[in-house]
């Protein structure tokens, strides 16, 4: 067996007999880990506090054969309390960690994009810099950019027909022009189209400044486009809709 350290953020934690648990972390450097925190649940513990989801972590580990060892932690981003103490930022958290377990698939294969973009989507939620519901449409759409599912909000995601178009197929892979949209495809507002834009590229003096009515079109849209490409709804997504 051999050590190695690692920055993370902690996904998810399971019971694990009495008194350890199983840790699954998104590192920097080795990708998804899943890990057991030995003791971590007794109140004596260490760094059972910094093993909970949305802690970014240093995190010494020991690798084994099916599942590494926790050995020491130190704490980078605090963000557990505060999420924790808000219901709404804390269900959109829960989404957004489900979702980069479910798009780093393979354990111990790098995925650093996919570390930094969750780190700072992350961060920005806890420190409420803006609305809970596009910080998370923004995650969502640009972690699905990196895993390959890059939407068009312009140009026709079929044809590649100069926009903007008026119609939205989330199987076609965004925004669709008159001669390739399929049977049953939406039609956003232009306004809606421009907020799912701003938020694929972070900009975001147009998202924050957009109107309750087309943020509310563009969490639809944007829900729509995750479970196609996922091929099944997030759990915790059904608790962020009614918040």
């Amino acid at each position: 067996m051999s050590l190695y350290r690692d920055e993370a953020i902690v996904l998810r934690t399971q019971k694990l007999g009495e008194a350890d648990r199983i840790v699954t972390l998104l590192t920097r450097e080795h990708g998804k880990v899943r890990a057991v925190g030995k003791g971590v649940r007794r109140t004596s513990s260490r760094f059972g506090s910094r093993l909970e989801p949305f802690m970014v972590i240093d995190v010494q580990l020991y690798a084994g054969r099916s599942l590494d060892t926790v050995t020491q932690v130190e704490t980078i981003g605090p963000y557990a309390r505060q999420l924790s103490a808000d219901y709404s930022r804390y269900t959109v958290g829960t989404a957004m960690l489900e979702t980069a377990e479910r798009l780093v698939e393979a354990e111990h294969e790098p995925s650093l994009q996919q570390f930094v973009l969750l780190v700072g989507a992350v961060r920005a939620l806890a420190e409420a810099a803006h609305a809970p519901g596009l910080v998370l449409d923004s995650y969502l759409l640009r972690a699905l950019s990196v895993a390959g599912w890059a939407p068009s909000f312009t140009d026709c995601a079929r044809c590649g027909a100069p926009g903007p178009h008026r119609a939205f197929a989330a199987g076609a892979g965004g925004a669709v022009c008159p001669s390739c949209r399929p049977p049953g495809a939406a039609s956003p507002a232009p306004e809606t189209f421009a907020l799912l834009s701003a938020l694929l590229t972070g900009t975001w003096s147009v998202a924050d400044a957009s109107d309750h009515r087309h943020r509310r079109e563009a969490n639809g849209l944007v829900a729509a486009f995750l479970q196609f490409h996922l091929e099944r709804s997030l759990r915790s997504m059904r608790m962020v809709e009614r918040a």
